[in-house]
């Protein structure tokens, strides 16, 4: 019986020949990634364990990105925590105020993620990196804590769900319209504990970009995570960012999936999620109009460079609308930097947004865009749950930067052919 692309990779770092859904095994990590709010809680349990090492210091990263820069006195103890835990053991990776970024944009950039790899982190989008051809996964900080010491980690081999993408996209459909299109399809968890291995001609028509915000939101289907098979675009972004061996793998032809999903990209129209589930999507055109007071253009799942472009390409040349905050954060500090020098942050500031400095902030209701009762924002986060950025009351659309900027503009949902 052939494997899956997930189930090659856990087998090889298993040691073993093979392995089948639903096998419980140990296997060797790659890269265990942390953050401000739960590495805190990982170092808490390594101490109370009396873990007196780390099993390399080159493999564990640590990226203060939630609540910095600090928004408050709590907030700035758990980063002294973390701070003295990576200055105790010598961590390599490990980005504060002024070199981080938001973890699952910065782990790319930094080559800190590979095709074939094993990561965890302790949060849930860490399946971002099965964009490279990795298996990564978010874990509790337990187990974040366990990996640090041991470098390994025990897993339930998922089953798996083929994704066949085809046809190629029209204007204005992003990675953001196909998982969101996908999640409504198979719902919030109609992935539990899968894998979704994306596959097809339609995968040549998609970005970096598009596809690291495809496995980011993996987690939104339920699935333990997303993966891609690795090209040339794959190769392109690998090249100059990876300088250690790293080995692709391919599904088998005879691999063995509980279901198929094809998408034809064609077909597809910007998609929106309404309050309060991933999986309440509706096409621009039916949640058009929908009034809003704010607009978060950024996050681990669309804050990279192609996100900022798109949106400055609309925004170029208009203004926000009264009575609505459009809130943009670069993803990292190169992300910032590049923006900058194509002009786009200029764009942004010239049409009334308010530019951050890279944090998650907004998107889990920490600091830099908090709602107020009764509010409403568009952003191109990842999750849009009750009182996620604010009060009970407050709602969250979920959205492309396209679809958000054009909102911005306009003070209500729209499509951004229509701007």
């Amino acid at each position: 019986m052939g494997m899956t692309m997930t189930q090659k990779i856990l087998a090889k770092h298993a040691g073993l020949d093979a392995v089948e859904a639903g096998q419980l095994i140990e296997a060797r990590l790659d890269l265990v990634l942390g953050n401000d709010i739960t590495t805190p809680v990982a170092i808490t349990e390594f101490d109370k364990a009396g873990l007196t090492q780390v099993f390399d210091k080159d493999k564990i990263a640590i990226i203060l990105d939630h609540y910095t820069p600090c928004k408050d006195i709590k907030a700035a103890q758990l980063c002294a925590q973390a701070r003295a835990f990576a200055q105790r053991f010598d961590i390599t990776h490990f980005y504060d105020v002024g070199q981080m970024g938001v973890e699952h944009a910065l782990v790319p950039e930094k080559g800190l993620a590979a095709p074939g790899e094993v990561i965890i982190g302790a949060d849930s989008h860490t399946c971002t990196y099965g964009a490279l051809g990795a298996f990564s996964t978010g874990v509790g900080s337990t187990d974040m804590a366990a990996g640090m010491a041991t470098g390994l980690c025990w897993f339930k081999v998922p089953p798996a769900i083929k994704v066949t993408l085809k046809g190629k996209r029209k204007p204005y459909v992003s990675g953001k319209d196909v998982v969101l299109h996908l999640i409504g399809e198979i719902s919030v968890d109609g992935g539990l504990y899968q894998s979704l291995e994306f596959a097809g001609e339609g995968v040549a028509a998609l970005t970096m970009d598009d596809r690291f915000t495809i496995s980011n939101m993996a987690i939104e289907a339920g699935a333990k995570n997303g993966i891609f098979p690795v090209d040339d675009k794959t190769r392109a972004y690998l090249d100059g960012r990876v300088d250690r061996p790293w080995e692709a793998v391919e599904p088998d032809a005879d691999a063995v999936y509980d279901r198929e999903v094809v998408i034809d990209l064609s077909s597809l129209r910007p998609t929106v999620a309404l309050p309060h589930l991933p999986s309440n999507t509706r096409t621009v055109d039916e949640a058009a109009g929908i009034p809003i007071q704010q607009v978060v253009i950024g996050s681990c799942t669309n804050g990279r460079l192609k996100d900022l472009q798109e949106s400055a390409d609309i925004l170029k040349g208009k203004k926000v609308a009264r009575g609505v905050r459009c809130i943009v954060i670069p993803a990292t500090q190169q992300i910032y930097m590049d923006a900058l020098a194509q002009g786009l942050i200029q764009t942004f500031i010239e049409a009334g947004c308010a530019v951050s400095t890279p944090t998650c902030g907004p998107c889990l209701g920490g600091h830099m865009g908090v709602l107020a009762d009764g509010e409403r924002a568009v952003s191109t986060t990842n999750r849009n749950f009750v009182g996620r950025m604010g009060p009970v009351s407050s709602e969250i659309i979920l959205a492309s930067p396209a679809v958000a900027a054009a909102s911005a503009i306009t003070g209500c949902i729209t499509d951004p052919a229509k701007v």
